[in-house]
């Protein structure tokens, strides 16, 4: 905390591990594991006070996991069941033709495809290249006619 001399964090820290040591002292749980020499204890003991605190107020609810542990199990939240749904049976009315050609109506009504500015705009291409697919197609007919009737010609000359 910026502003806080040593004192009144020794202070803090005191009180945090007093809070902690008590509700250590609540839940009966296996031994923790003694910190190697290494590390100091004081901010591993700070972060179990501040978690300690921090969930304090809050309910523990497990919905999707079945936790291990006997007294987490107790805090299971059955599944909840959705309610049955019953088709509404529909009678029928008269009139009914006329709301079917409204509804064909509505349809004439419907936006047209994503892709229709596209096709509108190749359409002049397509046409173009119908045209000279055409041409192209009429000039090889016309070659092979020619080369056929060149073929017919030169076989009449042999006999």
């Amino acid at each position: 905390m910026p502003g806080e001399t040593a004192a009144e964090r020794k202070e803090r820290l005191k009180a945090l591990r007093a809070a902690a040591e008590l509700a250590t002292a609540d839940r009966p749980e296996a031994p923790e594991p003694e910190a190697p020499a290494d590390e100091p204890e004081e901010p591993a003991e700070v972060e179990e006070a501040v978690v300690e605190e921090d969930l304090s107020g809050k309910e523990v609810a497990f919905r999707n996991y079945l936790p291990k542990d006997n007294q987490l199990k107790e805090k299971k939240v059955n599944a909840a069941k959705a309610p049955e749904f019953e088709e509404p049976v529909v009678e029928p009315t008269p009139g009914l033709d006329e709301q079917v050609e409204d509804e064909d109506a509505l349809a004439s009504l419907a936006p047209r495809k994503a892709n229709w500015d596209l096709r509108r705009d190749v359409a002049k291409k397509l046409e173009k290249l119908e045209r000279r697919t055409q041409r192209a197609m009429v000039e090889l007919m016309q070659e092979q006619q020619a080369a056929q009737l060149k073929a017919d010609g030169e076989e009449e000359e042999e006999d």
